[in-house]
Parts: structure tokens; sequence; C-alpha cells
């Protein structure tokens, strides 16, 4: 797995503006005035080789010896930034190997996204084979405590992409199990595990059936840390590969399904930050962790299945098992009445329809919730977009012979009746859900092809004024 000298900055402590470099992260409207500053030199310098302050455009100004004296890096227009994000994160590798410092007039939300955009762009993931990171070095923002609180998320941004890039050979129930054990060991937090049979004994009869027939049981991962505080509950969605079950996927749609946890990935992500940074909260991390596969025992179209909290839902497709041990996680969670429950799930293809891959859809009926994320996403460009608890369509996952459709007909609205079908377990606390994607398809700043966390950064962001602390 990742190591975490891949998410620090150069903290040599014997490190000033005199030995290292000045890295400017410049616009388009001052790159001119930048250049002015530095001479005449730099001036005919930038010409020649046309530096106009794109986005994530490097220009490298030699002295005159020809050693490195400053470097810049475009910002790129407002419309470009808001585009592709992270202008140093984009400009990492194209630097040569050294030490930066960053000279830049961005102060606020916009100072720390360039520098965490910096640390994202360290990542690699490099268990199966070698994949060099970049050897440019950026000397920690001077604000008290800023490059520690930067250094966490990022970590914890790795964790989340280390665990979905890993294929289903090496992460498996089991394996999720001991990450989440390893999570909890170093953060001092209680974590308790039920499998196999015992979750059938102990009334978590749906997470059972879809796991049952896999040769790797199916287990509830139950972490719990902090003892004071609001109470926050998340629930990842933890299916560690999926099959499609009887209701069999091509091999086209199979071919991802290693990030069919991802939603796992996202909690253990998030409750790390809320965790090294001691976000003053009570953190419960629930995690259905199965493997949806096909054998003589696995669970059918057109059964009936009894919940933990009782209701019934008729199986009308295998392959909308995610919201299956979903229910009875979240029915778990509600029991306790937390101030908030959260879940992510990499639930539908509906919601990749309507949002792409890049923008997480998530629900909530809180107002205020809505709009304390809503905002937190924007000011540190983590992007989410509220989707609707749409009530009319409430009939459309009510089949009659049982309280619940897991699949409704017709295909229409796929990703707001499985929003719908989840809320019916938790009604005792106020609940937000995630439907993610959690892959990134195209390398691009920051992100590279593969895993990647989405709203878990904007929600740490956002849960001061959602929870009130």
């Amino acid at each position: 797995m990742m190591s975490l000298t891949f998410a620090t900055f150069d903290l040599s402590p014997e490190l000033s503006s005199e030995t290292s470099i000045p890295l400017h992260l410049v616009s388009p409207a001052q790159a001119q005035e930048t250049l002015s500053q530095l001479g005449g030199a730099a001036q005919a310098w930038a010409q020649v080789n046309g530096f106009a302050a794109k986005f994530g455009q490097v220009l490298v100004l030699p002295d005159s010896s020809g050693a490195l004296q400053a470097a810049l890096v475009g910002t790129g227009s407002d419309k470009e930034r808001s585009r592709a994000r992270f202008a140093l994160g984009a400009a990492r590798a194209k630097l040569p190997g050294g030490v930066y410092h960053l000279v830049s007039s961005l102060s606020g939300d916009a100072r720390k996204q360039e520098y965490l955009g910096w640390l994202l762009a360290g990542y690699r993931f490099d268990r199966y084979a070698k994949n060099p990171c970049p050897k440019a070095q950026l000397a920690p923002p001077q604000e008290p405590g800023l490059a520690q609180e930067l250094e966490k998320i990022a970590a914890a941004e790795a964790l989340t992409r280390d665990l979905i890039n890993t294929p289903s050979s090496d992460m498996g129930p089991a394996e999720l199990e001991a990450a989440a054990r390893r999570l909890a060991d170093a953060f001092g937090a209680q974590m308790s595990v039920i499998k196999g049979q015992d979750l059938l004994d102990q009334n978590f009869p749906m997470i059972h059936a879809v796991g049952r027939a896999s040769s790797r049981a199916p287990r509830l991962i139950d972490l719990h840390w902090g003892d004071a505080g609001p109470k926050l509950t998340l629930v990842g969605k933890g299916v560690c590969f999926d099959t499609g079950g009887l209701n069999l996927k091509p091999g086209s749609s199979m071919g991802l399904m290693k990030k069919d946890m991802g939603g796992a990935a996202m909690v253990l992500g998030l409750a790390q930050m809320i965790m090294s940074l001691d976000v003053p909260v009570q953190l419960r991390v629930l995690i259905p962790a199965v493997e949806n596969s096909v054998s003589g025992n696995a669970f059918r179209p057109g059964d009936i299945l009894t919940a933990r909290n009782g209701l019934t839902v008729e199986v009308n497709n295998t392959d909308a098992e995610g919201r299956l041990v979903l229910a009875d996680a979240l029915a778990l969670a509600d029991e306790e009445k937390p101030d908030l429950v959260l879940s992510m799930a990499t639930l539908t293809g509906a919601a990749r329809v309507a949002l792409g891959s890049d923008l997480a859809p998530f629900y909530s009926d809180d107002d205020a919730h809505v709009a304390a994320l809503s905002q937190a996403a924007t000011r540190i460009a983590d992007p989410v977009w509220r989707m609707p608890f749409h009530a009319p369509y409430e009939a459309m996952i009510e089949p009659g012979i049982a309280d619940l459709d897991n699949a409704p007909a017709g295909g229409f609205a796929g990703s707001i009746t499985a929003a719908l079908f989840l809320r019916r377990f938790v009604a005792q606390s106020s609940y937000m859900h995630f439907d993610i994607y959690g892959w990134n398809p195209k390398p691009a700043p920051a992100r590279p092809k593969g895993g990647v966390g989405q709203g878990a950064r904007a929600v740490l962001e956002a849960l001061p004024e959602m929870l009130g602390f």
C-alpha cells in the first residue's frame, strides 16, 4: 500500500527562502507583472517559450549560469480553474527535482486548495508495479498547523484510493476488515465484527443473504471512536466484488467491480480524517462487507427477504444487492438515534448517467445540512450535487407482494428510487446518502486514473455547521 512519504511536504528544518526555489503561481492577468519583477531576461525567456499562464503551464527560469532560479505555474482563467482544479497538482510532475517554496497572492481556501492539490498529486499506487513519485518537493505553508492538517487529509484520501485500487483477490471481506482494524488500532477506536452464520443469529438477514454464496464469509464491521460530542454514524457499502449474482453481469460490466466497495473505502477515509484531526464527535462506522457471488445457495430473483427492522423486500434483481446489505446496517445505525446517519455507496449506474463520474450526488431532507454541505464543497473544490427524495416515486418501490422492491421495473429514476429504498430504514435520525462512483476514468490534476474519494472532504468541512460544534 502507499507510503505516507508521498503525502507530505518537505519539512527540512534548515529550509528557508534562501535555500529553496521560488515557485510563482500566477494567473494570466498577473503574468506580465511577475515577469517584469523577475527582470528582462525572464520576460524574454517567457516570450520565447510561449508562457501565457495557462492552467498548469510550467515555465522554468534559469539564472545566468544556467542553474534553476525560479519557476512559474499558470492558474489559467477562472473558467479553466473551476473546471480542472488544483493548478499546482497539475504542475507537480512537470517540475524538475528540487525543493520549492510557493509565491502566490492566493489566500484562504484557494491557497489551501493548491497546497492540498500538490499533496494529492504525489499519490502513487505502487503495490504491484513501481510508479515513481515526482521529484519536486514543496515547503510547507507557514500558517500554524495547516501543513499537518492538509497532510492528514491527503493521507486519508490515499487510504480511500488504495482500498479501491486493490483488486478483489487482495481486497475481500476479510481484507477490508483488516484495513478497518488497522485504522481502529491506529487511533484507539473500538471495533467488533459479526460474520457468517452469526449474522443470521444476530438479525442481519439481508447481509447474510447477499454474501452467503461466496467462499469468503460476509460480515458486518462496527467501529466506535470518541466519547463526547454529537453522534455521527457513517455507513459504507462494502461489496468487495459484484458478479451480479444469479442476474449475472456481462463481462464488460464486471471489469470494474473491484470498486464496488468504494462506499466502504470512502467512509474509512472520512473516518481517518475525523480521527486524525480529532473532530469532536462520537463516531461510528458500519460496513457490511460481502462478495456477491454465484453458487447453489445464492439468493434468487423472486425471493422475499425480511430485513433487520422487519420490512419485507422482494428481490427482483440480485444485481441490486448494495441496497440490501446497506438496509440492515442502516437499521442498526438508526436504533442508536445518532444526530446524523450518512451512507456512501457505489449504488447505481443511474447516478452516473445523471451526473457523470466527477460529480457526487447526495440526498438529504434537511435543507440546513444541504446548504452547509453545498457551500463547503464549493469552498474546497470537492463537488457534490443535491438530488431529491421525490415522494411521488415511493410507489415505485412498493411491489404489493412485499413491503419493498429492490429493483423497480422500468428503469426510471434509478438513483432516486434506490435512495428512497434506503431512507425506509432510517426512521429516527437525520439521514444523508451519497450515490458515488469512486473512480476516475481519465487522469486529472491531482486525481490519477483509478480510485478516488468523492464528497468526504466536503463532509469534513461541513460537519461543524451540520452538527453544531
